[in-house]
């Protein structure tokens, strides 16, 4: 089963449970992909809805810190439950020890030795890590790697 498919049934379920704040998650989630593939004319596979959903996880992430800033913990709460219920579409997270195996195997394959060479690494180990670590960490992590 597809993705879209996947979370388009678990919107006719939340539908049916009248599960409204699940059901308006899933709704913006399912615009958000149905947008992106109005908008350059084509159908996404679960790569790129993994990419929208990453998107969308980012965007939440970055709405929670504000709301606490200016002290909303109904916002907070409303924002952190749309986080879970997009997480729950992702794939599996890597550890930190298998994120760095990748990002180790990234730098010796495309032989980089300085920072000036660090988009060789992040070309190889950002198709491996996508959707499956956070790729700010990912390039923290080799741009300590290649500085020492």
């Amino acid at each position: 089963m597809s993705l879209k498919t996947r979370i388009t049934e678990d919107m006719k379920n939340a539908l049916r449970a009248h599960e409204t704040a699940r059901l308006g998650a899933i709704r913006l989630l399912l615009a958000a992909i149905k947008q992106r593939e109005v908008d350059e004319r084509i159908e996404l596979d679960d790569t790129a809805i993994i990419g929208v959903i990453d998107k969308m996880l980012k965007q939440r992430k970055d709405s929670i810190e504000q709301y606490q800033k200016a002290k909303r913990q109904d916002l907070v709460d409303a924002e952190q439950f749309e986080v879970t219920v997009l997480s729950g579409y992702m794939p599996q997270q890597l550890s930190a020890i298998e994120i760095e195996s990748i990002i180790a195997a990234a730098i010796t394959e495309s032989g980089a030795k300085s920072m000036q060479e660090m988009g060789k690494v992040m070309a190889i180990a950002k198709p491996k890590l996508a959707g499956r670590a956070d790729m700010g960490e990912a390039s923290k992590l080799i741009k300590a790697k290649l500085a020492g």
